[in-house]
């Protein structure tokens, strides 16, 4: 099931644990604010998924991908520019024919066109709503483009318009590939079938050619009219040097989806792809596929390892792009890829700020769990050591609250809870006195504190800093979210929709009427009467938003623009609040919820925490080690540049 989120189509899964990402996503246009201006901090130089790349020399490159990314550079990687598509669809496929000319295809038949290198992206009419999948232009004004349904489009004008040509199946076409304006191969298939399409008239007749494969192909690479080689599911790899008449398998040493393809000349080539609960893999060629070696020269942070597409320029100078933003690069050949600088592609689950430049994010790592910090806004974040160790499983901590810069918790897996009183230059395990998932953690000073677990219905509660927890019993479970105002009044929120209060330090607590079932993600207050809770049912595709201004003797439903499920909430004063969920959804609001906008994020990854210092400076965190960082109400600027470098599952895309 799916359900629409401030325009967004997500899928219904939610996980908690690193291992957990919601499918493959639709996208559509989305209506938002563009008051606040939300910035990447890593991955760099974005998060999302890129799909597809095109490198027309050594220097001038793009790369597409998830949420209508786009990213340029003109340097050979040094520098990055994130360019505006105007679109939110997933885009699949690119290509350039010189610095400026270039078009992007992606899902519901969209097609973008640029003449200026991308500085600005025009929409065309494909005339289709199929997802389109590749596209190959020879000059400025001849192209085609392929996707499901066995769709060719062609062009001989730029896209101004474009027609569609019969390729005479109905199977999705992945891989599309012209040597010059007449001579062009498609590919693509289905369970069991390899299916290989050639044109020598610009598509005005499409022929079938037989091939020994009976796996999916994702790509094809010609290099001349004669010589091609087309990769697929299973490690399959088929060359021609016929023009593929005669299509031969080729020794690939691999099971695993090889989903991109990119050869220089007949001999140079290289192939990208990955395997489902596993690694990626880039196999080289330099003789033409005789041999396929695997590279092993790069490193990445753990979190995301698939790699989607490859594009060689010539024979030394490629990029490799893949899951969650990885760009890989190389200058010789493949003998070392270099990465973009990004400190993890892990889940982030927590974020906690004390000043608009010292905060703490949380979240997966094998085998010590994910504490990343900064002192300068997040314009570096650094690793911290919790001194912990799950070499099998890793550690997921769920939950973090600083009540100043050197005092704060971290909770998470087994009833983990972590303090630490110097920034986290060292952390102390406390004894909690469960093996609960603890999910969330909340001080009102140095003392008095709380944490929440999802399994047994217990507050666990401190007033000494935590050399000693207390388990206060409740009647409920499935603690999501807890706030203490102060040392005596606080509120914890979780499944069914529920919501307990208590006004004497958890001594009691007594449930109040939420007004909803929905689960309950995160809470906020602001004063002992203010305060705002978040959630929702993904199932129905309901987004809940409740607030009070009586300590939660009545919770008002909110009306908002989004209907995916919230996971968390930030208000600094009454009035100035943002809420994050799935599928990047910010919602933001300045007259306490009376009104709330969904804000452009920029990313469709879960965005799990969020916490503002003021009403303008605030960090998100989410999947794959999202990190996103506002500090204005300002329009949002371009571009965003980022230095280039030197020296644990992804779910595959669907066929």
């Amino acid at each position: 099931m799916v359900t629409a989120v401030c325009g967004l189509v997500a899928d219904t899964h939610t996980g908690q644990r690193q291992s957990g990402k919601a499918g493959e996503t639709t996208n559509r246009p989305r209506n938002t604010s563009s008051a606040a201006q939300w910035r990447w901090q890593n991955p760099l130089p974005q998060g999302n998924n890129l799909r597809g790349t095109d490198f027309v020399n050594a220097n001038v490159g793009t790369v597409i991908g998830d949420y209508g990314t786009i990213v340029r550079t003109t340097d050979g990687g040094n520098n990055w520019t994130i360019q505006s598509s105007g679109t939110t669809q997933t885009l699949w496929g690119v290509s350039f024919t010189d610095a400026n000319n270039g078009a992007a295809v992606g899902e519901s038949g969209t097609i973008l066109r640029t003449t200026d290198g991308g500085a600005h992206w025009s929409p065309q009419t494909s005339g289709t709503a199929l997802n389109l999948r590749a596209v190959s232009f020879i000059d400025g004004n001849t192209g085609a483009a392929v996707g499901e349904g066995g769709v060719i489009l062609r062009t001989t004008n730029g896209g101004s318009t474009w027609l569609p040509q019969s390729s005479g199946t109905a199977e999705t076409l992945f891989g599309i590939s012209f040597s010059d304006s007449n001579t062009g191969t498609a590919v693509g298939g289905t369970f069991g079938q390899s299916e290989i399409f050639r044109t020598t008239d610009g598509g005005e007749h499409w022929i079938p050619q037989a091939n020994p494969g009976t796996e999916f192909l994702f790509d094809v690479s010609f290099t001349d009219t004669n010589n091609g080689t087309a990769v697929g599911d299973h490690g399959t790899i088929l060359k021609t040097t016929d023009g593929g008449n005669d299509w031969v398998p080729q020794t690939s040493g691999t099971t695993k989806t090889l989903y991109g393809v990119s050869f220089t000349d007949e001999n140079h080539g290289t192939v990208v792809g990955f395997e489902f609960g596993g690694t990626g893999i880039i196999l080289r060629t330099t003789d033409g596929g005789k041999n396929w070696v695997e590279q092993t020269s790069y490193s990445l942070p753990q979190g995301a390892s698939s790699f989607f597409a490859v594009s060689f320029s010539d024979a030394n100078t490629g990029i490799i792009v893949g899951e969650a933003g990885i760009i890989l690069q190389t200058a010789n050949g493949g003998q070392q890829w270099n990465s973009q600088p990004t400190v993890t592609f892990n889940y982030v689950y927590g974020v906690s700020f004390t000043d608009s430049n010292t905060g703490t994010a949380v979240g997966y790592e094998n085998p010590d769990g994910m504490i990343l910090r900064t002192t300068d806004g997040g314009n570096t974040w650094l690793r911290q050591s919790s001194g912990l160790s799950d070499p099998f499983d890793g550690i997921n901590f769920f939950g973090v609250h600083f009540v100043n810069a050197n005092v704060g918790t971290i909770v998470g897996d087994d009833g983990i809870i972590l303090r630490t009183t110097d920034g986290g230059n060292s952390w102390v395990q406390q004894t909690s006195g469960t093996a609960d998932l603890l999910y969330a953690v909340h001080f009102s000073d140095e003392n008095h504190g709380a944490a929440v677990g999802f399994s047994n219905g217990i507050v666990h509660r401190t007033t000494d800093g935590g050399q000693s927890w207390v388990p206060q019993t409740t009647d409920a479970t499935g603690f999501l979210g807890v706030y203490f105002i102060d040392a005596n009044i606080g509120t914890v929120v979780g499944n069914d929709g529920v919501i307990l209060r208590t006004i004497d330090g958890g001594q009691n607590w007594t449930p109040q009427s939420s007004g909803t079932t929905n689960q309950l993600r995160a809470v906020s207050f602001t004063d002992a009467n203010t305060g705002t809770v978040v959630g929702g049912d993904l199932d129905l595709g309901v987004s809940t938003v409740r607030r009070t201004t009586d300590g939660g003797e009545t919770w008002v439903s909110q009306p908002n623009p989004g209907t995916n499920v919230l996971l968390g909430v930030s208000f600094t004063d009454a009035n100035n609040g943002t809420a994050v969920g799935q599928l990047g959804t910010i919602l933001r609001t300045t007259n306490g919820g009376q009104n709330w906008t969904c804000e452009e994020s920029g990313t469709n990854q879960d965005l799990y925490g969020v916490s503002f210092t003021d009403g303008n400076t605030g960090t998100a965190v989410g999947a794959f080690g999202a990190i996103l960082r506002t500090t204005t109400l300002g329009p949002t600027p371009r571009p965003i540049v980022t230095p280039r470098p030197r020296p644990t599952p992804a779910p595959r895309p669907t066929p």
